[in-house]
């Protein structure tokens, strides 16, 4: 596994817009307001043409996407990527990415929902770790959440372990100045939903996943290398974490029994859910059923309602990286080796 160099004091971060872009005044505060904060820190901000820039859901058509990251890639001084925002549309730029310009240089890229299009593809294909973790428009609130501070430190090489945070937002909250922060309203509360009856539970593996939404449309394109990567490693197991956007539970039992039958859930040692951010049913089914009507008979540990994903604050994980996770009383832990 490749683990890009490093986040140093004077390198600097590049942000592009793999999906959607930004066009909106609030947007363009929030996003002045990171590149701030970032400035501080002594981390220069280069943007890219596309960041403001949103026409239909598309910061600008695909190829395009991809000849910005590729700019910011081949910048020595760019150390970190981030994308500026999730939205729908990524995998339409998979099919222009130059994966010999992402070899030669590996660099840390990160951000979460429809970017797990590139951070997968990149970990699975190339063998370099990324970073499913906050898009750079989470960095222009106000004062930072102390799970954006954990982001940085882990991008600049520390290997802390991640505590469960006490409460998380429930939902997405509309955006008046920019400079919005997240409003923890609920309780967080892990639940162990394999071993049944379990009072506590640990798994170790190599961590690989994202946003299912995403992930379930690779399956079966040229992208997918997902069976050679977890024959690769199937020494140490694999450590699924998996949340969804707007799956409901009968596409969830569906895309979940689509995974296992493509033979991506071989090797793996247990399974890591965050919180759905928009999760219904028309069955009567809720989110436990769901999962284990497709997940139960493997006989693996499976942990719900984990630090990941839409509803923050989120854990900043690292594909392709060890993984050990723990749960117990409600409350998780996890830490990554790089190795």
């Amino acid at each position: 596994m490749l683990y890009p160099k490093s986040l140093e004091k004077g390198y600097k971060i590049g942000v592009t817009a793999t999906s959607a872009g930004f066009d909106a005044e609030v947007d363009f505060i929030r996003l002045d307001n990171a590149i701030r904060h970032f400035a501080a820190l002594g981390y220069p901000v280069i943007e890219t043409d596309n960041v403001r820039k949103n026409y239909r859901g598309r910061s600008s058509d695909g190829r395009t996407r991809a000849f910005e990251l590729h700019q910011l890639w081949e910048q020595s001084e760019v150390r970190a990527i981030f994308a500026a925002c999730g939205g729908d549309y990524l995998t339409e730029m998979l099919s222009f990415v130059d994966y010999e310009v992402l070899i030669t240089t590996p660099k840390w890229i990160q951000g979460f929902s429809d970017t797990t299009g590139i951070l997968f593809t990149i970990t699975t294909n190339l063998d370099i770790a990324t970073v499913y973790a906050n898009n750079f428009s989470t960095f222009g609130m106000e004062n930072w959440h102390k799970s954006l501070m954990d982001n940085v430190s882990i991008l600049e090489g520390q290997d802390l372990t991640q505590h469960s945070f006490d409460k998380f937002q429930d939902g997405y909250k509309e955006r008046i100045t920019g400079l919005e922060e997240f409003e923890p309203e609920k309780e967080v509360a892990w639940k162990i939903l394999r071993p049944h009856a379990a009072k506590e539970v640990a798994i170790k593996g190599r961590a690989l996943g994202g946003c299912l939404d995403v992930l379930l449309n690779l399956v079966g394109t040229r992208f997918d290398k997902t069976k050679e990567f977890i024959q690769k490693y199937q020494s140490d197991g694999i450590l699924w974490f998996l949340e969804s956007f707007d799956l409901n539970s009968e596409e969830l039992t569906r895309g979940l029994w689509q995974l296992k039958e493509a033979g991506w859930l071989e090797h793996a040692k247990g399974f890591v859910f965050g919180r759905p951010a928009m999760f219904c049913t028309s069955t009567d089914t809720n989110y436990e059923e769901t999962v284990l009507s497709v997940l139960g008979d493997m006989n693996l540990p499976i942990i719900l309602d984990a630090d990941i994903g839409h509803k923050p604050p989120q854990f900043t994980m690292i594909n392709g990286a060890i993984a050990e996770i723990s749960c117990r009383d409600q409350k998780g832990s996890i830490s990554f080796e790089r190795r």
